[in-house]
């Protein structure tokens, strides 16, 4: 692969056409661009999409282990120099083992030690980074020397000495995580480097064509058995195991008799540890023959013994085979548990081009269960109000006349959302509930809704409900989801809060209230002892609609009266140790000792809870504070005055212009 670099090209303060010097064991992306006096050490990594320009300041050096992100851009001024650890000049000195991470800008005159790690879109300009140091994301870093072994945040702006030298010490786990960066990009490094050597890549290409998976197959006798078929197995079913066993899957099979189906007390069929696709066919057909009139379903095992792509395979009544075939999933490895559509597979009902194979399966599990069907729609405007209208009533008890009645309603109101309804007529509630038409007319995929468990009987009520969230919580996600919003959530460990260094955990992909509460729980017990809060993102104007927190580090979670966010009667000692506070907590104490330190402008904002639905809040203007102690009476007096409202602390960066922190503080 070659590298694209070229000479210094001749200007009035340098016209000596310096080429860049790369040590034979670094790997440079051709899609990179070196231009200059760079001078590039052993085992170094240059990621495509940098550019590394010794052209105004020169020259560059990057010591060894290195690495270099795609987008990096590296340049410097005609005047100014830093001292290397050589003792030379240099307008840009990058030292060993230092991680130059995606999108950063390095401008010289500039340094940065050995061991250091420079974070996503973060600048260093004419300044100096010590050894050891990590610098997080979107941060600046001018005209300061930061002193080895600090720690500097994501978002903070390092402008003047004495907030250099205030920064907090790097920590063990930060160490680590550089170091682990550092060693992914060797072996990145050494994978480019064989993929570019026909007598390294050769064997591992033969290799991979004779590769087993999980089970002792090989993937070149899966490829090879389209051929085969069964007298009792669709194709669909053929398909789905050809699947499992390709990705390394195990195989399980159950069984139930039309009694226990109700309690779902599956019962495993006899192991299946198939050496071939045929053998795996012969196992599942001997199953379904041995237990003929009863349920049956098929699973794949994954290496973290979870289920993936359940699926009933032959129901008391099945017809001897489908007709269709079995559709891999997008994403390979998924442990959530799919369903595949009834009508399609090997069970009878009717099939339906308006109803979903989840919905089919829903409305026989009630029908199963004894349940009453209902339906209700409504249109786009009444649907943020939840005002829906119930079809016409359903007095059926064959599935063919529930669809038939399902398929009336939809027909009836195309363009607006329709949802199953499912109803305990003893206890007088709801068990399932969930959208099956969407205004676009779209009908939901039997992959986008949570089928019923194993239990025939549906748990749950018509609103959904949360074990670890607070009803508020709950509600806030249902308002979310209603006006559109997208949801994610944020945490940190109890040192980075003070600091305000929050890591998100990515967007939520939820098509249900049940589905984004399911996601939510699993992520607070993934990062419990953190702080986790709730992100609500307009997507439209881009900006955060809702930041709360939910969690605290300590494990407790908002409870279900509803919390008042951020309140405390007693202040912790670290909240006493400048100012104290009657009414905030040690949390929005240390908030506004940091939004004061950082220079940035505070305000409150407040709404009514009418209002709250809409986010029409309203600013009480700027708070002009002197010391702590003013800004906590201010903001105290501002709660007392809004008592019975929603309120809320801003900062703002006045250089960015920026909103640096929107946190409610108070709740009605």
């Amino acid at each position: 692969m070659a590298v694209r670099s070229t000479a210094a090209p001749p200007t009035p303060w340098s016209r000596n056409l310096a080429e860049p010097k790369i040590h034979e064991t670094a790997f440079v992306h051709s899609f990179s661009n070196l231009i200059g006096d760079v001078r590039i050490g052993a085992n170094v990594i240059v990621a495509p999409g940098t550019t590394i320009r010794a052209d105004e300041g020169t020259p560059f050096y990057l010591g060894e282990n290195t690495n270099i992100q795609d987008g990096v851009v590296i340049h410097g001024l005609e005047q100014g120099r830093v001292i290397g650890d050589d003792q030379n000049k240099y307008s840009v000195w990058i030292g060993k083992n230092a991680c130059i991470t995606h999108m950063a800008l390095i401008h010289g005159p500039a340094y940065v030690g050995d061991n250091s790690f420079i974070g996503f879109r973060s600048t260093v300009f004419n300044a100096r980074v010590g050894a050891g140091c990590i610098v997080m994301m979107h941060a600046l870093i001018q005209d300061v020397e930061i002193p080895s072994g600090k720690y500097v945040p994501s978002g903070a702006i390092i402008t003047s000495q004495q907030q250099a030298d205030r920064l907090p010490d790097v920590q063990d786990q930060d160490k680590e995580f550089a170091h682990h960066v550092v060693g992914i990009n060797q072996a990145l490094r050494a994978g480019y480097l064989c993929a570019a050597d026909t007598k390294c890549i050769a064997p591992i290409r033969d290799e991979n064509a004779k590769s087993y998976t999980g089970n002792g197959i090989t993937v070149l006798e899966l490829e090879r058995s389209s051929e085969v078929s069964s007298n009792s197995l669709g194709a669909e079913t053929i398909d789905q195991l050809r699947y499992l066993l390709g990705q390394g899957y195990k195989i399980g099979t159950e069984h139930v008799d039309q009694r226990r189906f109700r309690t779902g007390s599956w019962t495993s069929c006899q192991p299946i540890e198939p050496r071939s696709l045929g053998e795996a066919i012969a196992a599942l057909e001997s199953c379904l023959q041995e237990h003929n009139g009863e349920y049956v379903r098929l699973f794949g095992i994954d290496k973290g013994r979870r289920r993936v792509l359940e699926a009933i395979i032959q129901r008391p009544d099945d017809d001897p085979k489908p007709a269709t075939s079995f559709k891999a999933p997008a994403s390979h490895g998924n442990s959530s548990y799919s369903s595949y559509s009834s009508s399609n597979g090997n069970g009878n009902g009717s099939s339906s081009g308006k109803v979903s194979g989840e919905t089919l399966e829903q409305i026989r599990q009630l029908l199963a269960g004894g349940y009453k069907i209902g339906m209700e729609h409504v249109d786009e405007r009444r649907f943020r109000t939840g005002s829906w209208t119930s079809c016409k009533p359903i007095e059926a008890t064959s599935t063919n006349q529930v669809i038939s009645a399902l398929e009336e309603c939809i027909a009836s109101h195309q363009g607006e959302y329709v949802r199953l309804i499912g109803i305990d007529t003893k206890a007088k509630r709801r068990v399932l509930e969930t959208i099956i038409q969407r205004p676009n007319g779209q009908v939901a995929s039997s992959g986008s809704q949570k089928s019923f468990t194993s239990s025939a009987a549906p748990s749950g009520t018509g609103t959904a409900s949360s074990n670890r969230l607070s009803s508020e919580v709950v509600d806030q996600l249902r308002h979310l989801l209603a006006g559109g919003s997208k949801i994610s959530l944020e945490h940190v460990d109890e040192r980075r809060f003070r600091t305000g260094s929050w890591t998100s955990t990515g967007q939520i992909q939820a098509s249900s209230e049940r589905e984004a509460i399911a996601a939510i729980e699993g992520q607070l017990g993934e990062y419990e002892g953190e702080y986790v809060r709730l992100i609500g993102i307009d997507p439209k104007a881009k900006r955060r609609v809702l930041e709360t927190i939910i969690q605290r580090p300590n494990g407790q979670v908002a409870s279900s009266g509803g919390q008042k966010s951020f309140t405390s009667s007693a202040p912790s000692a670290t909240a006493t140790a400048t100012a104290t506070a009657t009414r905030l907590s040690s949390e929005v104490v240390d908030q506004l000792r940091q939004l004061l330190a950082s220079g940035s402008k505070i305000s409150i904002e407040h709404v009514d809870q009418r209002r709250f639905r809409t986010g029409s809040w309203t600013s009480t203007g700027q708070i002009q504070a002197s010391s702590e102690r003013e800004a906590i009476a201010a903001v105290e007096r501002q709660l007392g005055e809004y008592e019975g409202e929603y309120v809320r602390l801003i900062g703002v960066d006045p250089k960015a212009k920026r909103r640096v922190l929107e946190t409610i503080i108070q709740r009605p």
